[in-house]
């Protein structure tokens, strides 16, 4: 994760600074500000890198400010007891929440956000013992060995630690196996899934950790202000938070503080000075907001703190790869082995049938290239293959187990590993981590572990392992590069990276070669002779003859959805039948 590398000591030595040159005020107000920032650390997790767009999330912060101010009040229980039971009933009510709005995309989800912070804003509106919109007093200020807490000073100190460490563990957690595959979700669900990743428990395992940061943010809230009611955490903070993460950067963690700051302290530059100039009040602010978005979406789209580091041009130390790869997983089948066995399948969609009564088998150690014109079939087949459609009938079996209605993740998990028509990578994460990426399978530290930095021994030989798989393929000079940078013809072979690292039984490449310059082909064609050399099982989905038939083994070749010839290359290619309907020839 390259916001690891971006300096946080000196900044938390200026911020440890800021109260021996600022007055109470200001002290407070930057307590305020530390609040904001973790509120808006969990957008920059749930929008930012995982892609959901969420307004409710002052909400979760209101959850966490009244269980805290209830239980202190009315039970008369320690504050730092109600820490815990804040956190955890927020993050229960996010599990339930998400478990159900999670399923949405797009603007639905936006949308239902939206709903459930006006109902939550409501709800503790109108309940009595809450105190209705009037609020609870008297919330009992902290206490730490003894010594009161209640002074601004000593309640930012205890902001800024919480802060500190909820960004040390979001950076931990984002740089491990866990967090490549939660920056994965944001460009697609296949993606993750072919790695053997479960992208909806990723998206809520996202949505409770973004809800418990607003709920401990609550708690603060509670007892920094020592007073609660329903208005700070409408529906309109919910915006004002998600407002902070775009303008700091809402894909960078370092964003959340940067936007948190700007926001907050314009705000309240403005609510000074605008009634001033324009001699009568109201929420003249939010026009100049309005205004400072537009300018910041057209001159640094991706926020202040990654405009920022570009202008400044700092870069990410070299990695160090310090490690042994990781051992094989699984045992490999003898060369010439049946591993893939495609047993008159049929697909159909409405009346038109993709794939018609389709029979062939895969052997170990070998290339079988699946040939075809443009709409013979092939990516349907392809697609069956690889779990992401149900065949209509007929079976496919993979190491002779029936695989024809299992989802993608479970056959990475069974040794398939894939690439795509259209590369799929992560862009914003360095070739190396993208070729880590298809080892996720091989790790076994969760989230709570990668937060708390426990999994640096197996983090390690993951990444070792993905220096491997880079050196086998010739990227390994690359590795630093963010992979959005890459050429097409390099793209691709990263993704053949990728899909090594899961140390797999069975490599499926869709089109590998599509959209590649012939110099770029000719590369392409060496590594995979020098895979097969190897000993890797390679099914190869072309229409491009001329390509493959220097690699495969064996092609199958097919026509309106049928198997038209199976047979050596230079066989099929002397085929009358395959130059009619392929070669359109006579």
């Amino acid at each position: 994760m390259t916001d690891r590398l971006r300096g946080p000591l000196p900044w938390l030595i200026v911020a440890a600074l800021l109260p021996l040159v600022l007055g109470p005020y200001h002290v407070a107000l930057f307590g305020y500000i530390f609040i904001a920032a973790l509120v808006t650390l969990g957008i920059v997790l749930l929008t930012g890198v995982t892609g959901l767009i969420s307004f409710g999330q002052a909400a979760f912060v209101g959850i966490g400010a009244y269980t805290t101010a209830y239980l202190t009040t009315t039970l008369a229980m320690s504050p730092w007891l109600t820490l815990p039971v804040a956190v955890v009933l927020t993050a229960g009510a996010a599990a339930v929440i998400g478990a159900v709005t999670l399923r949405m995309s797009g603007h639905f989800l936006a949308i239902a956000s939206l709903a459930w912070g006006i109902s939550i804003y409501f709800l503790v509106g109108n309940l009595p013992y809450f105190g209705g919109f009037n609020g609870l007093s008297g919330i009992p200020a902290l206490t730490l060995f003894g010594i009161d807490l209640r002074g601004e000073t000593a309640m930012y100190y205890v902001i800024l630690s919480f802060l500190a460490a909820s960004i040390w563990a979001v950076l931990n957690l984002l740089d491990s196996r866990v967090g490549r595959a939660i920056r994965s979700i944001r460009h697609g669900a296949a993606l993750a899934e072919s790695v053997g990743a479960d992208p909806a428990r990723l998206k809520i395992a996202v949505f409770v950790i973004a809800a418990a940061l607003a709920a401990l943010a609550g708690w603060l809230y509670a007892h920094h202000q020592r007073f609660v009611n329903p208005t700070p955490f409408g529906i309109h903070m919910g915006i004002e938070y998600l407002f902070m993460a775009v303008i700091g950067g809402v894909s960078s963690v370092w964003g959340a503080v940067i936007g948190a700051l700007v926001v907050t302290l314009m705000k309240q530059a403005l609510e000074d000075l605008l009634p001033s100039l324009l001699g009568q009040s109201g929420n003249f602010e939010i026009v100049v907001f309005g205004v400072l978005m537009l300018l910041v979406l057209q001159h640094a789209r991706q926020g202040l703190w990654p405009w920022l580091i570009e202008r400044t041009g700092v870069r990410r130390a070299p990695s160090r790869v310090a490690a042994d790869p990781m051992p094989a997983i699984r045992a490999k089948p003898e060369p010439g082995e049946a591993i893939l066995r495609i047993d008159r399948v049929r697909k159909s969609f409405g009346g038109l049938a993709a794939v018609d009564e389709l029979s062939f088998r895969a052997e170990a150690g070998r290339v079988l290239g699946l040939l075809g014109p443009n709409g013979a079939g092939k990516s349907t087949m392809f697609n069956l293959i690889s779990g992401v459609l149900p065949v209509s009938s007929g079976e496919i079996r993979f190491l002779d187990r029936r695989i024809d209605r299992e989802r993608s993740r479970v056959l990475a998990a069974q040794g398939m590993a894939r690439t795509f028509q259209h590369v799929k990578l992560v862009p914003s994460m360095t070739v190396l981590e993208n070729a880590a990426l298809g080892a996720h399978l091989r790790g076994r530290h969760g989230l709570l572990r990668a937060a708390l930095r426990l999994d640096r021994a197996e983090e390690a030989r993951l990444l070792a392992e993905a220096a491997y798989q880079l050196e086998r393929v010739g990227l390994f000079a690359q590795r630093d590069e963010l992979a959005g940078n890459l050429p097409l013809g390099q793209q691709r072979i990263l993704e053949i990276a990728r899909a090594l690292a899961s140390d797999p039984v069975l490599l499926l490449l869709d089109e590998p070669a599509a959209g590649l310059r012939y110099k770029e082909k000719q590369a392409l064609a060496r590594l995979l002779m020098r895979l097969r050399d190897d000993g890797v099982t390679v099914l190869l989905v072309e229409h491009d003859m001329d390509f493959i038939l220097g690699i495969a083994d064996r092609l199958v070749v097919m026509h309106y959805g049928r198997k038209l010839a199976d047979g050596a290359p230079r066989e099929v290619q002397a085929n009358a039948d395959v130059q009619l309907a392929y070669l359109g020839a006579d």
